[in-house]
C-alpha cells in the first residue's frame, strides 16, 4: 500500500475521494465498498484511511473484466472514484488506521483462499482416481501404472499439508490470536499445492485433461488465479522471512476479533 495513489481530502463534514483500483471483487454487484485512501497528512502507512463507499455515491463507477483465464464466473473488475463525496461517519475506524485494517482483512481473505485450494485439490484427486479406474490402456486401467500412482501420492500429500495449515489457522482464529504469519504460509503452501495437483490432475488425463469435455483443465486455471490473489506467493514468502528475522511482528490492533464461543 506504500504505493496508494487514491487520496482523500477534508471538506467540512465530508472527505473527497479521488482514485481508482482494480481486480476488486463483486464490482458490479456490491452496494458497499472497503475504499483505502492517503490523507496527506503524514506519510508512509500512517497516512491512510479507510471508508465504506457506497455505490450509489455520486462520482462513483464501476466495469467488469471479461475473458479471465480462470474464476469466471467471479465479479470482478475495477471501481473508479471522481470527486466521491464521502460523510464522516462512514471512516471505518479512526484516521490512520486503514494500513492495519487493511493487513487485518488479508489474514482473513488469505485464509479463505487457502480452505479453497484444498477444496480444487480434493477435487483434482476425485477427478484423476475417477478416470484412473475408467480409462485402460495395454490392457489394464491406467492406475495400475506406477508413475500414474506417484502423481496421485503428491497430490494426496499436498492436501493433507494444507488441511493441517488452514485448520491451524481456523483454530487460531476461534481462540482470537493473531495469525498473520500463519495464514500466510497456508495460503502460499495450499495454492501451490493446488496448481501442482491440477497440473498433475490433467497429465492422469492426457489429452482430454486439456480439452474442456473434462473438469481439470477447469481446475487449473482456477488454481492458477489463487497463487496471485489477496498477495502474490512471492509475498508470502517475504513475510515469512521476515517474521523470522524480526523485521516484521504482529499488527497490534486496537479492536481484535473476539475468540469464538462454543456452546457447552
Amino acid at each position: 500500500m506504500a504505493n496508494l495513489k487514491t487520496k482523500a481530502v477534508v471538506e467540512g463534514e465530508e472527505f473527497v475521494v479521488n482514485g481508482a483500483k482494480q481486480w476488486i471483487s463483486l464490482v458490479e454487484v456490491a452496494d458497499n465498498f472497503l475504499i483505502f485512501a492517503k490523507l496527506g497528512k503524514e506519510k508512509g502507512y500512517r497516512g491512510i484511511a479507510a471508508f465504506i463507499v457506497e455505490k450509489e455515491f455520486s462520482g462513483v463507477s464501476t466495469t467488469s473484466f471479461h475473458d479471465k483465464l480462470g474464476i469466471r464466473i467471479g465479479d470482478t473488475g475495477e471501481i473508479i472514484l471522481q470527486d466521491v463525496r464521502v460523510p464522516k461517519e462512514n471512516l471505518l475506524g479512526q484516521e490512520g488506521e486503514g494500513f492495519k485494517i487493511a493487513m487485518s482483512a488479508l489474514d482473513n481473505g488469505r485464509f479463505t483462499v487457502a480452505a479453497g485450494a484444498c477444496g480444487l485439490i480434493k477435487a483434482s484427486i476425485d477427478a484423476s482416481v475417477e478416470y484412473c479406474h475408467e480409462r485402460k490402456a495395454f490392457g489394464q486401467e491406467i492406475g495400475k501404472f506406477e508413475l500414474i500412482q506417484e502423481h496421485l501420492a503428491y497430490m494426496q500429500a499436498g492436501y493433507d499439508q494444507s488441511q493441517l495449515l488452514v485448520y491451524k489457522c481456523a483454530w487460531m482464529k476461534n481462540q482470537g490470536l493473531q495469525n498473520t504469519r500463519e495464514t500466510a504460509i497456508a495460503k502460499w503452501q495450499a495454492t501451490n499445492h493446488a496448481s501442482d495437483a491440477a497440473n498433475r490432475a490433467i497429465q492422469i488425463h492426457g489429452a482430454k485433461g486439456y480439452s474442456g469435455d473434462f473438469p481439470v483443465e477447469h481446475y487449473w486455471r482456477n488454481a492458477r488465479a489463487n497463487t496471485i490473489l489477496e498477495g502474490t506467493n512471492e509475498i508470502q514468502k517475504l513475510i515469512q522471512g521476515s517474521f523470522l528475522l524480526g523485521y516484521r511482528k504482529p499488527t497490534s490492533l486496537r479492536c481484535t476479533l473476539p475468540a469464538y464461543e462454543y456452546d457447552s
